[in-house]
Parts: C-alpha cells; structure tokens; sequence
C-alpha cells in the first residue's frame, strides 16, 4: 500500500497519472494527525525507512468518489510499511499500536471508517512457515481490527499478491483468496504490469488496482 510506482534507483520520477491526483475533497491524515490535501506520495512520512511513490491509494478516492458523488469529504489515512511480514502487524507490536491509534485520531473529531485496505505478503513468501501461517495470521488481524476500533462488520478489501520475495507466493496467495470471513473482499492484482525489479507495481499499476479497490468499495 505504501506505493513504489516511479521510484527508481532511490528516486521518484514525480509522474502521477491524471486519476491519481490532487482533488480538495480528499484529504490525508499526516504523520502528526493533522489532515490536510492528500497527494502522491501518500506515504512519504509514514514508510519514513523507504523511498515512496504512487500506489493505489489517492486512485481508490477519487475512483469512490466519481461512482459516488455524494460521498462528500474523503479522508485516507495511510499506515503502511513496506517490507514487513504480517507477524510484525499482530496486536500489540509497534506497526499494530500505530495503525490502531492513528485510524481512532481519524474519527475524533467525527466522521466514519468506511474500509480498510490492506497490500501486504511478499515478504511472507520467503519462508514456507510464514507462508503457511499467513492465512490465521490475516483472519486474527481483522477480528482484533475490528474489535479494537469497535467497528465488527468493517469492510477489510485486501489484495491478493502480484509478486513476492521468496518462492512461496501461491501459498500466500491462496490464503488470501481463500479468506471467507463476512464483509472481506479480495481484489487480485495477478496480471498487472511489475517495475525491472519483479516485485511492485508499475505507477500505471498501482493506479489500475486502486480502481479494482474502489469498484470493490462500491459493490461490498
């Protein structure tokens, strides 16, 4: 979710496709709770180890927003750090307390958590035991989501892997796809365009898959 579309040998081209940009009624939640204009990178001062570009975040928006005009304001809040296992995401690690304090000063001062996204598990190919354990590990990550925000039928839109690091990505894989909990939703990112390093998305990509969110959003 942190989104590598552009970067290159630890740049970022600036290139945000037209569907991926600014709008004044979609704002983000920074690094120090204050919300303001979201714009790409959404991540910059949130995956502060990692250099950060587009990802499907600022696409799924304004894609829910065009299907739903009366949304009114959109507010993200990005949480997400690149290159981490799902285990270091259980409840009551450092990712897991920041995600769960940031999401309840994001509804503070009103408003709603509508969805939660989640892109993660190619760091959970490496290892066969990762990989066999991710699928408990995701479903005990949305009960204690969801119970921790109060919210028990959150809708939770995941995204099946496109790649990974290690050789076990169809096991996650079908961990992912085979999560039936009520209210959860995969959206498959198998088939979209891969950057030289075989691994994240192409900005083009990450724009595509935040439209395949955003109509997932719409139809849950």
């Amino acid at each position: 979710m942190a989104g590598r579309g552009g970067v290159e040998h630890g740049k970022w081209d600036h290139w945000v496709p037209p569907q991926c940009r600014p709008d004044p009624s979609i704002l983000r939640l920074s690094a120090q709770l204050a919300w303001s204009e979201a714009a790409e990178p959404l991540h910059a001062d949130i995956d502060v180890n990692h250099f950060c570009g587009v990802g499907p975040g600022m696409c799924f928006a304004k894609g829910v927003k065009s299907k739903d005009p009366k949304l009114g304001v959109v507010g993200l809040v990005p949480c997400a750090v690149g290159g981490t296992k799902i285990a270091q995401w259980a409840r009551g690690t450092p990712l897991y307390n920041q995600m769960v304090s940031r999401a309840k000063a994001a509804i503070k001062s009103g408003g709603t958590i509508r969805a939660m996204l989640w892109y993660q598990g190619e760091s959970d190919t490496v290892a066969q035991a990762d990989a066999q354990a991710y699928k408990s590990n995701m479903e005990k990550l949305i009960g204690d989501i969801r119970t921790d925000l109060n919210n028990p039928s959150l809708l939770i839109i995941q995204v099946a892997l496109a790649s990974g690091e290690g050789k076990f990505v169809d096991t996650v894989r079908s961990a992912q796809l085979g999560i039936k909990l009520p209210n959860v939703k995969c959206v498959d990112a198998k088939g979209l365009d891969l950057k030289t390093d075989h691994l994240h998305l192409t900005t083009t990509s990450q724009a595509r898959l935040g439209s395949l969110l955003a109509d997932a959003y719409i139809i849950h």
